[in-house]
């Protein structure tokens, strides 16, 4: 097919699509420009390389402040699983023979689950306090009772 074969028409389409896509860089191109200029007002080339220059410096400040905020963000995330973070609490009546669940076992856990368990005993005549130690979930060689146990799965499942 030859070049004058094709219908005016066409040549028309592909000039007015070739006019819309020139006009739509020249739009995109003043606008840049018109940017540009409002950003080098008055800003020589030498003043423009300083700021560039204090830009650079700052954004480089920047990066290394934040890489230290993310090195001290680690360590007390560290350091933080080590404070009491985990608490159960339960109020019980261990004996027939008293009122009320005058009793309780509070569990204190770390984010190892290490830490201490405190069972209170009451009866008519005295209330006795126990102390347990806990090893990653685990009592240090004494037997839990229910009530302590409940206390430590409500603790482990704060």
């Amino acid at each position: 097919m030859a070049l004058e074969n094709i219908p005016l028409a066409v040549w028309g389409g592909i000039g007015g699509v070739g006019l819309a896509w020139l006009v739509g860089v020249t739009v995109v191109l003043i606008k840049l420009k018109s940017q540009y200029r409002r950003l080098t007002d008055g800003v020589s080339k030498q003043d423009l390389m300083a700021v560039l220059s204090k830009l650079t410096e700052k954004v480089e400040e920047t990066k290394t402040g934040l890489d230290q905020l993310e090195s001290q963000y680690d360590q007390e995330v560290k350091a933080g699983q080590w404070h009491l973070q985990k608490m159960g609490f339960v109020r019980f009546n261990p004996f027939t023979d008293t009122g009320g669940d005058q009793s309780f076992c509070l569990t204190l856990l770390d984010g190892q689950d290490n830490g201490i368990m405190i069972s209170s005993l009451h009866s008519r005549d005295q209330t006795r306090l126990y102390a347990k130690r806990l090893k990653a979930g685990k009592s240090d060689g004494v037997e839990l009772s229910r009530e302590e146990k409940r206390a430590m799965t409500d603790a482990q499942n704060r």
